[in-house]
């Protein structure tokens, strides 16, 4: 269908009745978006509301904050407050509780937080202050590891002593693999990050058709997002699997290779702490050898460790798709936007965030 419009409401209806004719055949189908932007988009649309009955949208680890290890946050603070370090950081983490305090607490202390836009700027605010040290923590998936990635060989280019970074990047593909071998979360297909997508192409999502899942990449329009449900519930119906582009204006099959050639320079491949979900095997992000000297960690002699979430609250199970943001007991009570317990309820990528913006 060639989408002239991305909110026309006359091809959403027809592709609404498309999803209730192919969904009328079926069992119950589970689809995770993987993407925040996604989370948030489907609850401001009411989309969920619009669906058939057997069809339920659940959230996945696709807030890359939300999966960030509560560790990181404590020992930046640490940082901050301790070592007089002046921490940079996107404006998302800066709420984000860790284990023991925020980084809005520690600035609050008088710690050195500075929220910047793009680690370039951390760069640059090192490069023109070389009496203070300066720590970027790299948080985000392979959309914003790049820029990051730009960032590192600049700052050995530069050959500036003051600039590291504590690297927490957090791939999409391993953590896609970890929840299909979850059989408690039963997931019937997914919607998968356009952006992510932009950078790394189709062919890492290979896997999904070797597991007979199937999945559309999608972008954030009305459209897109309808489409790509479309997609994956007709193809269910069909008993197909494999990887449909519903968003091909953005997504290349290919990927960006300059993007990916400059990923593979910088970073390594590694075991990581998605927080609430535990180890995934091979998806996280390490500075190769040759780049050693810009890691925090080794410079500061940091060790990160991650801790079991505050009582009662159940981020884990939302990021895993297990239950809604609304079944967690301290939903919108003790946990709410201004006062977040856990992880997913102060990002703006968050899915508690976004039920309780849009669907309590």
């Amino acid at each position: 269908m060639n989408l002239v419009s991305f909110n026309d409401p006359q091809i959403a209806g027809k592709l609404l009745d498309g999803i209730r004719r192919a969904a009328s055949g079926t069992g119950t189908i589970k689809i995770m978006e993987v993407c925040g932007t996604h989370t948030m988009e489907i609850g401001r649309l009411g989309l969920r509301s619009l669906l058939p009955e057997n069809v339920e949208l659940v959230s996945g680890p696709g807030c890359p904050v939300c999966v960030t290890p509560g560790g990181v946050i404590d020992t930046a603070a640490e940082l901050a407050l301790g070592s007089g370090v002046v921490v940079s950081t996107f404006g998302d983490m800066v709420r984000v509780p860790g284990t023991r305090t925020s980084l809005e607490k520690t600035r609050t202390n008088g710690g050195a937080i500075q929220i910047v836009t793009s680690p370039l700027q951390a760069v640059a605010n090192a490069e023109s202050n070389p009496q203070k040290e300066f720590v970027f923590i790299a948080v985000g998936f392979e959309t914003t590891v790049p820029v990051v990635a730009r960032a590192v060989t600049m700052t050995c280019e530069k050959n500036l002593e003051n600039m590291s970074f504590i690297i927490c990047h957090r791939l999409v593909p391993p953590a896609l693999d970890t929840l299909i071998a979850d059989r408690d979360i039963g997931i019937s297909a997914f919607l998968l990050p356009g952006h992510v997508s932009a950078i790394i192409g189709t062919g890492p999502y290979a896997f999904l058709d070797k597991e007979g899942v199937p999945a559309a990449i999608t972008g954030f329009e009305s459209l897109d997002i309808v489409g790509g449900i479309h997609a994956v519930v007709t193809m269910l119906a069909g008993r197909h699997s494999g990887v449909v582009n519903r968003y091909p204006r953005v997504v290349k099959d290919s990927g960006n290779s300059h993007a990916m050639k400059l990923i593979d320079t910088v970073f390594r491949p590694v075991d990581a702490v998605f927080r609430g979900i535990g180890t995934i095997p091979q998806s996280g992000l390490a500075l190769r050898e040759k780049f050693a000297r810009v890691d925090a960690c080794r410079k500061y002699g940091i060790k990160i460790r991650e801790h079991a979430m505050p009582q009662g609250c159940a981020c884990g199970a939302v990021l895993k798709g297990k239950i809604i943001p609304d079944k967690c007991p301290l939903f919108a009570t003790s946990c709410t936007p201004d006062t977040p317990v856990g992880p997913c309820m102060v990002s703006s990528e968050g899915s508690c965030a976004a039920y309780y913006r849009y669907e309590r």
